[in-house]
C-alpha cells in the first residue's frame, strides 16, 4: 500500500530537510510547491500558464490554478507510490481538494505532520541559515562550506533572514496557516513532532509517528467525503 504525507512546519523547522530524507527513505515521490510550478512552467501547461501570468502580474496564484497544477502531478504514474507533499496545501480549500484528488487515486493514506519548533529557535536558525544562490538549497545547520554540495553554486544569506523579517514572516506562517492545521488536527492521522531536536532524531521520530498513523487510517475517499 502507498502512502501521502504533508509536511507543515514553520520557516527554518526544517521540514523540507526531513521532507527530502522521508521520500528517499520510502521511495515516494517529494514534491514542494517550487519544484512543481518549475516543472509545469517548463510544460507550458494550461494551469500553469495562467499561473505565470499571474505571477507576472504580481498576483498570488488563486487556490483553483494552483490545484489544477497538484492535481495533473499527483495524477501521473510516478505519484503512484505515494508523496511527500512540502508547501501544499496552504488553504482549506486546497485542503479539501487535495482530499479529493487523492482518494480517486485510493493510493494510501494520508498522513499529515507538524514539525514544531519553538520560536526562538527558529529566529536563531534563520538568521544563520544560508542558501545556494543557484539551486535554493539550504545549508544544514553548521555547514560553513563556501558552495554547496549538490550543484557547486555559491552559499549565501537570504536578505530577509534577518531577525526582524524572520519574526514578521512567522507570524505570517502561524496567521495563514492556522486554518489548515485546525483543518486536520482532529483526524487520527494528524501527528506532531518535535523539530528542535537533532536531525537525526527527528527523522527517527517521523518515521515512528507515520507508522502508527498509517496503521489507524481511514480511506481516503471517507475522508474527504466527510469533508466536503
Amino acid at each position: 500500500m502507498g502512502l501521502n504525507v504533508v509536511m507543515m512546519g514553520p520557516p527554518g523547522a526544517g521540514k523540507g530537510t526531513q521532507a527530502e530524507r522521508l521520500a528517499r527513505e520510502r521511495d515516494l515521490l517529494k514534491i514542494s510547491t517550487g519544484d512543481i510550478l518549475r516543472d509545469a512552467f517548463k510544460e507550458q501547461t494550461p494551469a500553469a500558464l495562467v499561473a505565470k501570468a499571474k505571477m507576472d502580474r504580481g498576483e498570488l496564484i488563486d487556490d483553483e490554478t494552483m490545484i489544477a497544477i497538484v492535481r495533473d502531478r499527483l495524477m501521473r504514474p510516478d505519484a503512484g507510490r505515494g508523496v511527500v507533499l512540502d508547501g501544499f496545501p496552504r488553504t482549506v480549500t486546497q485542503a479539501e481538494a487535495l482530499d479529493r484528488i487523492l482518494g480517486e487515486r485510493d493510493n494510501g493514506p494520508l498522513v499529515v505532520i507538524d514539525v514544531v519548533v519553538p520560536e526562538q529557535e527558529l529566529v536563531r536558525r534563520l538568521a544563520g541559515r544560508r542558501i545556494c544562490s543557484n539551486c535554493g538549497t539550504t545549508a544544514a545547520p553548521g555547514d560553513m562550506e563556501a558552495n554547496c554540495a549538490r550543484c557547486g553554486g555559491v552559499m549565501m544569506q537570504r536578505a530577509d533572514d534577518n531577525q526582524d523579517v524572520v519574526l514578521e514572516r512567522l507570524k505570517v506562517y502561524q496567521q495563514a496557516t492556522r486554518p489548515v492545521l485546525e483543518y486536520y488536527r482532529n483526524r487520527p492521522t494528524f501527528r506532531v513532532v518535535n523539530g528542535s531536536q537533532a536531525p537525526d532524531r527527528v527523522a527517527h521520530e517521523l518515521n515512528t509517528l507515520i507508522d502508527d498513523a498509517a496503521s489507524v487510517a481511514v480511506p481516503l475517499k471517507t475522508a474527504s467525503e466527510g469533508s466536503l
